[in-house]
């Protein structure tokens, strides 16, 4: 049973091993995915910023309607008790106070949209920076990436054209000796020919009685007796 526990162990860590080479060989490629999602995330965030900032200026604009209604109602209370009308002043007083409430009710509702606005913002400006610097590095990470793909292309190649080399100079070399033979065997049949013609001519002239012929054995035995008397 212990075996049998290794043997699943070792083989749970295989496909790790194997699920992180795939995630390691498409990490730009989904890095960049995230990126899009983050950047879709992030506008989605400002379209919600928008309609919170919306209803804010709103929720504003009738707080300052009521404002100004309020007002103009406690001037018409203010005249209503001046006739001494008790009863139409009661009336408006309920009026303003009906405003006041809805005042109260829109200004928590404008603050709360501010207050949301607010933090929406610092969290959008926040992912903001995060998405840029994210960038940022993602464009170092494939720029190094591509750098080093030259340099092993470089290396690749400069490993070929070394052995590429080697194997010119070889031949080049070979070319240059039989160069060289061909050249000595050249220079050897002139040789050959120039002897052969100086043999040549030597006969002819021999026969012709211009050059003097070869020296025999009967030639030195006649100048040594010749020397003798």
């Amino acid at each position: 049973m212990n075996i049998w526990a290794k043997m699943m162990t070792a083989l749970r860590g295989g496909i790790n091993e194997a699920g992180e080479a795939v995630v390691d060989s498409q990490a730009l490629r989904i890095l960049d995915q995230e990126i899009r999602d983050a950047t879709e995330e992030l506008k989605q965030s400002r379209d919600g910023l928008t309609a919170i900032i919306a209803r804010q200026k709103l929720g504003e604009e009738k707080c300052a309607q009521l404002q100004k209604s309020i007002e103009e109602y406690e001037g018409y209370a203010v005249k209503a008790l001046e006739k001494d009308d008790q009863t139409l002043a009661m009336e408006i007083a309920e009026k303003i106070a009906g405003f006041e409430n809805q005042f109260k009710s829109e200004k928590q509702a404008a603050d709360g949209f501010a207050a949301s606005a607010n933090d929406l913002r610092r969290a959008i400006n926040t992912a903001e920076q995060n998405i840029k610097r994210l960038k940022q590095q993602i464009d170092t990470v494939k720029a190094t990436a591509s750098v080093q793909r030259a340099q092993a292309t470089v290396a690749e190649r400069h490993s070929g054209s070394n052995s590429k080399l080697r194997t010119a100079m070889d031949s080049l070399e070979r070319i240059k000796e039989k160069q060289a033979l061909k050249s000595a065997q050249i220079k050897a049949a002139a040789e050959i020919s120039e002897e052969t013609q100086a043999d040549s001519l030597h006969d002819k002239l021999e026969k012709a009685g211009i050059a003097p012929s070869a020296t025999g054995a009967a030639d030195v035995l006649a100048r040594l007796k010749k020397k003798q008397s």
